[in-house]
C-alpha cells in the first residue's frame, strides 16, 4: 500500500551501527550501500542510492518501487523499508498528498496520522503535532467526499498515515514493511557452515549471516549413509540463502563415506558423536584454507542424544575452531517457524540420512577419554583425505528478478 507516485524506498538500518565509534559506523554503512547497490543490480533494477540521517533513500520509478522494496528488505542490516514519495516541506503539499492517499486506500474503519519532524525550530513554522491535526482534516474531509464515515484512533487504528519531515523536503507513506536486520553482511569475519539438508543448519547459517558473518557453506556427502537426493536437496537449500547475499556462494562438496565408513566398523554406541567430530575436523581444514574464523552449526541442547549439553562437550574438544551454535535453546518449533520465514522449509524437509549411523542405545553422557579410545587411530588422514577431494560448486545468488516471480 503506497501513496499515489511513491517513487523512493526509506530504509532504515540497525541502531547498532549508530552507536560503533565513528571510523566503524562509516564502515558498516558502505558495506551496507554497497551490498544494497550490488543485490539490487542483481535483479535488474536502476536505482539511485542516497544516504542522510541515518537513512538511505533508494529513488527508483512508481513501477518499480515495490520490487526495489522486497529485494532491499533481503539485505542484511536493514530493519524496515517504506515505499514513499517525496514531496515539498510545507503544510500545503503535505494536505494534498494525504488527501490523494486517503482517496486511494482508505475504504473503512479508523486512522491516524503520525508525524515526525527533524530540524530545527526555525525550518518549519509548524510542528510535528500541526502536521498530525492538519494531516488528520485532510484525511477526514477527503474520506467524508467520497461517501466514507471516517473514525479517528489514536490508540489502535486500523490505516496509519505517516509523514517524515525534514528541513528541505518531506515524505508520506503508509506501510512499513519489516528487514532482515542485524549487521551488514561482510562486516565480520567468515565462518564454516555445515550444512546437512536438513531443517536446522540453513536457519543457523542465516543468523550468523544476520550478525554480518560471510558463510562457507560445507556439505559432507555421507556415501551410502546419506539418502539418494541428500546432496541436491542440501545445494537447493544453500541456494534459497544465496538470495539474501550480494553475489552467492563457494560451497564444498565433501566426500565423506570412507571415514564415515571406517567408523561405522570400528564402533555403534558412539556413531553419532565420532560423525560430529569428524565432521568438525573436515570444517577446521577448511576454515584454515578460506580465512574462516569459526564454524556453525543447527545443533539445539537436547534435541538429539548426539546434541545433550554433555555430547557437545565431546564434539567441540576436537576442534580448537570456536563452534558457534545459534539454535542452541530453541524448540524444533521455534526453528521450523523460522526455516518458513526465510525460506527454507519446503527444500529441508527430507530424511537427513543420519539416522542411519543411529545406535539402537546411544550414549548421552560420553566420557570424553572413552570416546577419543573409541575413534578411528586414521580419522585425521581420513579427514584430510575427503577435503583434499573435495568439489568447490559456485551457487550465483538469483538474477533478473527471479526472487521476484
Amino acid at each position: 500500500m503506497n501513496p499515489p507516485g511513491a517513487d523512493t524506498v526509506l530504509v532504515r538500518f540497525s541502531g547498532e551501527v549508530g552507536v560503533k565509534s565513528r571510523s566503524v559506523q562509516h564502515r558498516m554503512e558502505r558495506q551496507l550501500r554497497q551490498n544494497l547497490k550490488q543485490m539490487l543490480a542483481r535483479h535488474d533494477l536502476d536505482v539511485s542510492i542516497e544516504a542522510e540521517h541515518a537513512r538511505l533513500y533508494v529513488h527508483t520509478t512508481p513501477e518499480e518501487v515495490d520490487a526495489v522494496a522486497e529485494v532491499t528488505a533481503r539485505v542484511f542490516g536493514v530493519t524496515s523499508v517504506s515505499s514513499v514519495r517525496e514531496i515539498d516541506p510545507t503544510l500545503d503539499a503535505i494536505r494534498d498528498l494525504l488527501a490523494e492517499t486517503a482517496r486511494e486506500h482508505y475504504e473503512s474503519g479508523t486512522f491516524a496520522v503520525r508525524a515526525r519532524r527533524a530540524g530545527n525550530e526555525e525550518d518549519h513554522p509548524f510542528s510535528s503535532t500541526d502536521i498530525e491535526r492538519e494531516g488528520g482534516a485532510a484525511v477526514f474531509e477527503a474520506a467524508q467526499a467520497s461517501d466514507i464515515e471516517p473514525e479517528v484512533d489514536l490508540d489502535d487504528p486500523d490505516l496509519t498515515f505517516r509523514v517524515e519531515c525534514r528541513p528541505e523536503r518531506a515524505f508520506v507513506y503508509v506501510g512499513i514493511q519489516s528487514g532482515a536486520g542485524g549487521l551488514p553482511l561482510g562486516t565480520q569475519q567468515p565462518v564454516v557452515a555445515l550444512m546437512s539438508g536438513g531443517i536446522d543448519s540453513p536457519v543457523a547459517a542465516w543468523h550468523l549471516m544476520k550478525r554480518g558473518c560471510p558463510v562457507v557453506p560445507v556439505y559432507v556427502n555421507l556415501g551410502r549413509f546419506g539418502g539418494v537426493d541428500h546432496r541436491a536437496r542440501a545445494e537447493e537449500i544453500t541456494q534459497q540463502l544465496t538470495t539474501y547475499t550480494p553475489d552467492g556462494f563457494t560451497m564444498w562438496v565433501v566426500p565423506g563415506g570412507d571415514g564415515l565408513e571406517q567408523i561405522a566398523e570400528e564402533t555403534e554406541r558412539y556413531q553419532m558423536l565420532l560423525t560430529r567430530r569428524y565432521m568438525l575436523r573436515i570444517a577446521e581444514l577448511i576454515a584454515e584454507q578460506t580465512g574462516a574464523v569459526g564454524i556453525v552449526t543447527g545443533e539445539s541442547i537436547g534435541q538429539k542424544s548426539s546434541q545433550t549439553s554433555a555430547a557437545i562437550r565431546v564434539t567441540d574438544a576436537v576442534t580448537d575452531c570456536p563452534v558457534h551454535r545459534p539454535l542452541l535453546t530453541l524448540d524444533k518449533h521455534e526453528i521450523t517457524d523460522r526455516a518458513r520465514e526465510i525460506g527454507t522449509y519446503e527444500e529441508s524437509t527430507i530424511d537427513a540420512g543420519c539416522n542411519r549411523l543411529a545406535p539402537e542405545n546411544p550414549a548421552t553422557r560420553p566420557p570424553l577419554a572413552t570416546v577419543r579410545e573409541t575413534e578411528p587411530t586414521n580419522i585425521k588422514r581420513l579427514a584430510a583425505s575427503a577435503v583434499e577431494q573435495a568439489e568447490q560448486c559456485n551457487l550465483e545468488a538469483p538474477g533478473d528478478n527471479q526472487l521476484l516471480q
